[in-house]
Parts: structure tokens; C-alpha cells; sequence
């Protein structure tokens, strides 16, 4: 018979993420499953790198050991794009002129690309193409597997994303049991090749070389009952060579946490770059593909405005259709104070022209702008007193309520207009927005004629923080405490509230 506290059935067991107690039929534990409440395998460690391009950000290691097999290895990490367009290195391996090799995305192609130079020759080349990357919201688990005691083409060298096979598209074709310089002893760098170029920008997180395997994407993944791919632990041999990155002491980025020591020395990187924006708890970012004439760096977290005409702005990668979201923002010291932020629905969000970009501004009826600098909020033109101003180095706070739909703005801990949005009191009226759609928070320059400088913390901030805050369901890391019932913007929380 059933009884409440587990017993013999237990269908009114509730398991957590780590235990399940009591005895369970089938058919609870079909519905825990369904749920996705019944235990998983345990996550690794729930950091990444921001690596940043313009900054020259990279890690790097030698490596004197010599390979268990120079001819089979897997490659693994898991990856989340900022910027396009450009070649971007992921792992690079230098021995001498003559050999070396490296992962990376081409730029124009927006491909990935595998290059191995042995004894001064092209001996293995290959894409993904005609599979491209032009995600820079999402991220992603790449695997390349390589055994050339293989006899067929094919099977000596494999990618896999997201769990899913590719064919590499051969331009060369290494001979069987070649020894491939990518999987031998070298000069090792992730994020850039051995110059210190073609930097990475974007996230990285669990990156893995397996030296004398050569494994599939089982192996660092597994799909959810969502049917989303996403992180397990890595629970192999790592051979001589191997290494495994986890990102997990901010002090010391590139610390190996195989048993092999293979520790990375962080060059432009420090503990500011380490994220909690990871695969499982994807955070919001502005969103790059959407027009600007700005720039969008440091993860895409980072809005600096031109100095000339004209200037529009940029929205986040996540929409917010319900629930209630916190978030804030550094307005950086010396950017003179012509901040605005602002808030827009989907109409806004996906019109082709680039005026629309102008939040508040004149005929763009479905945004609403918070002009920081003057301290009043803005809806087609028209300035409506909100509360006080901000200035550079504050931090600029901002909720967006759609149960109720409400929008709010503060500065410093304290909220404009004596309004308080965890009682619901107050708040910017909303009838500029289409309710039935998402909202897009953003920002943009209430002058041409100056730069401004702003940093968006969704919950992993580009810059440092005094005192650490989060929400109910432990995500963020905010400089102010976030309003009761009001959570951090990612995909985790969208997923409960969203």
C-alpha cells in the first residue's frame, strides 16, 4: 500500500537533484523522470573563461611528456560564440615552424576548421562545412575525435556537436597511423594561436584533451528529457598528455584537473573572466546580430558607443514573455554620463531599420528609454520625471515586472520614484509595449557626439563586485540585493518562470 513517507510505493516522493528516497513503483518513477526531478549523473563544476579578442586573452602550457599515441586523441570543450566574422583560434599546438596545429572557427566561412602541419607538411586539413556556427546565444559541445590507425578516410577524423557526427570534410588526408602534431607534446594554447593572435571571443568551459582515445560525444554529453544536449562529467583516462580544464579557481584560470597536472598559465586573463555562464544556466548577453553601429565586447556584456552620428544601441539575447527579471548595470567611469536604457517589445526588436535602435526616441512607440543622466524615463519623445540621475562608476539597477507589467529603474540601491518592485508599488507605466509579446532590456546613447561605456551583469558581471547578491534560486552574482520574487535572466530560471 502507499504510504506518505515513502514505504513500499512512495508516490509522494519528492526526489531533489542529488537524492531519491524510499522505495519507488514504476510508474512514480516515470513521472519523476517525465519531470525531470528523478537524480541525474552530477554536473562538473559550474564555471567558464570570458575570453575577449580585443583584450588578447589566452592560456597556455608546455607540455615535455611525450604522447601515448600521437596517432588517437579526442578534443572536447564546450563553447558559447561572441563575435563572428573573424578566424578565431580554440586550441593551437606548436612544436617548430615545421609542426604545428589548431582548431578554429574561419571567419567568412563561419566554419570549423582543423589544420595539421607535420614536417612542413599539410598533412591533415578539414572542415564542418557545409555545417556553419553563426550562434552567439547558445552554447554548444564540440568534439573532435582523431584515429588514423584507421584505414578509411572517414574514420580517422570525426566531429562531433552536440552529440551529433559530422562528416570531416577532407581538403587533406593524413596516411594511416600518421602522428598528428595536435595530439603531441608541445607548446599548448587555448584561445589563440602561438603568436598570441586569431584570439577567441567568447566562452569556454570543460576543455579536455584525451591523449590515446578517441571517443565520441557520449562521452562529455547527454540529452536531457527536453531533448537538449547538455554537460556530464568526463570520468575517463586522460593519457599522458591530457589535460582538463574546468575554469573553477578564478585565482588560477587555467588549473589541470586530470590527474597529469598540465596546468595553463593565463595570459590578459584574471579572476574578473571567470563566468557562471555556463551550458547548464545559459545567462543572457546583448545580443550582437541585431543592427548597431556600437560595439559589443567582453562577452558580449560590454556596450561602448561611437564618438560620432549616428548611434543606435543593442537589445538582450533573451526575450522575457513572463515572470519577473533583475539585472544590472556598470556605468563605467569616464563615459560622460549619456547612459539610456531601456525597454522593448518584439515589434521593436525586429524591425530591419537601423533608427529603431534609438530607444524612447520619436516614432519608435514600442520601446521605453530610462535617460539615466537626467534621471527621467522617455516614451516617443516625451521625458517624464522618474527619479534621480545616475552618474559614471554607479551601478544602474533595473526589474522587469510582466505578471503586472511594470518596468523599474535605480540607481545605487535605490530605486527611482520611491517605488519598490518587490511590493509591486510604483513603477514606469507600460502601455508603449505590446504585453502579449516578450521584452527586450537594452540601452543605446543619448548623444552622437560622445562614447559611452556600459556593462550588463545578467548574473555573471565583466567587472568586480564588493558585496555578492543572488536570486531565491541561487543564480547571479549582483551588487544589490534583487527584489523578492525576482530572478537573474538565463535559461535556467526561464525554464521555472519563463
Amino acid at each position: 500500500m502507499a504510504r506518505d513517507n515513502g514505504g513500499i510505493i512512495g508516490v509522494t516522493n519528492n526526489p531533489t537533484s542529488s537524492t531519491a528516497t524510499g522505495v519507488w513503483s514504476i510508474e512514480s518513477q516515470y513521472q519523476a523522470r517525465v519531470g525531470d526531478t528523478w537524480p541525474q549523473r552530477a554536473l562538473f563544476a559550474s564555471n567558464a573563461v570570458r575570453y575577449n579578442s580585443s583584450s588578447s586573452d589566452y592560456l597556455r602550457q608546455v607540455e615535455g611528456t611525450a604522447a601515448t599515441s600521437g596517432t588517437t586523441y579526442t578534443f572536447s570543450t564546450w563553447l558559447k560564440r561572441s563575435k563572428l566574422g573573424t578566424d578565431q583560434t580554440i586550441f593551437y599546438n606548436y612544436i617548430n615552424s615545421s609542426n604545428f596545429a589548431q582548431i578554429y572557427f574561419r571567419g567568412p566561412q563561419k566554419d570549423i576548421r582543423y589544420f595539421d602541419r607535420v614536417s612542413g607538411g599539410d598533412t591533415c586539413v578539414g572542415t564542418t562545412s557545409p555545417r556553419l556556427f553563426e550562434d552567439s546565444t547558445g552554447w554548444m559541445n564540440v568534439v573532435l575525435s582523431v584515429n588514423t590507425t584507421q584505414s578509411a578516410s572517414a574514420d580517422k577524423v570525426k566531429f562531433y556537436i552536440n552529440g551529433e557526427y559530422l562528416a570531416f570534410n577532407f581538403d587533406n588526408v593524413p596516411s594511416t597511423s600518421q602522428v598528428l602534431t595536435l595530439g603531441s607534446a608541445g607548446t599548448r594554447t587555448v584561445g589563440a594561436n602561438d603568436s598570441g593572435g586569431n584570439n577567441l571571443d567568447g566562452y569556454l568551459s570543460e576543455t579536455i584533451l584525451i591523449d590515446g582515445q578517441a571517443l565520441d560525444g557520449t562521452s562529455f554529453g547527454t540529452t536531457n528529457s527536453d531533448g537538449v544536449w547538455v554537460p556530464i562529467p568526463y570520468l575517463g583516462t586522460y593519457g599522458n598528455i591530457g589535460f582538463n580544464l574546468q575554469y573553477g579557481d578564478a585565482a588560477a584560470l587555467g588549473t589541470d584537473s586530470s590527474p597529469n597536472a598540465n596546468t595553463f598559465t593565463p595570459s590578459n586573463l584574471t579572476s574578473v573572466d571567470q563566468s557562471t555562464d555556463y551550458p547548464k544556466v545559459n545567462n543572457a548577453t546583448l545580443n550582437p546580430l541585431i543592427y548597431t553601429d556600437s560595439t559589443i565586447s567582453e562577452g558580449n556584456l560590454q556596450y561602448t558607443s561611437p564618438g560620432s552620428n549616428p548611434v543606435f544601441g543593442s537589445l538582450s539575447s533573451i526575450g522575457m514573455g513572463q515572470g519577473k527579471w533583475y539585472g544590472e548595470v556598470n556605468y563605467v567611469a569616464g563615459s560622460n554620463h549619456y547612459l539610456v536604457l531601456g525597454v522593448a517589445d518584439e515589434t521593436f526588436n525586429s524591425s530591419s531599420t537601423s533608427s529603431s535602435y534609438d530607444l524612447g526616441k520619436s516614432g519608435t512607440t514600442s520601446s521605453i528609454a530610462y535617460v539615466v543622466n537626467t534621471g527621467a524615463y522617455r516614451i516617443n519623445n516625451s521625458n517624464t520625471s522618474w527619479g534621480s540621475a545616475g552618474g559614471d562608476g554607479q551601478i544602474i539597477m533595473w526589474a522587469i515586472d510582466k505578471v503586472n507589467n511594470k518596468i523599474y529603474f535605480g540607481v545605487n540601491g535605490v530605486w527611482g520614484a520611491s517605488s519598490n518592485p518587490a511590493s509591486n508599488s510604483g513603477g514606469i507605466p507600460t502601455t508603449a509595449l505590446d504585453s502579449s509579446t516578450s521584452w527586450f532590456i537594452g540601452c543605446t546613447n543619448d548623444t552622437g557626439s560622445t562614447e559611452t561605456v556600459a556593462q550588463f551583469n545578467f548574473g555573471s558581471p565583466p567587472y568586480a563586485i564588493s558585496s555578492s547578491n543572488a536570486d531565491a534560486n541561487g543564480y547571479g552574482n549582483f551588487e544589490y540585493a534583487v527584489p523578492s520574487g525576482y530572478y537573474a535572466l538565463n535559461t535556467a530560471n526561464l525554464a521555472e518562470f519563463g
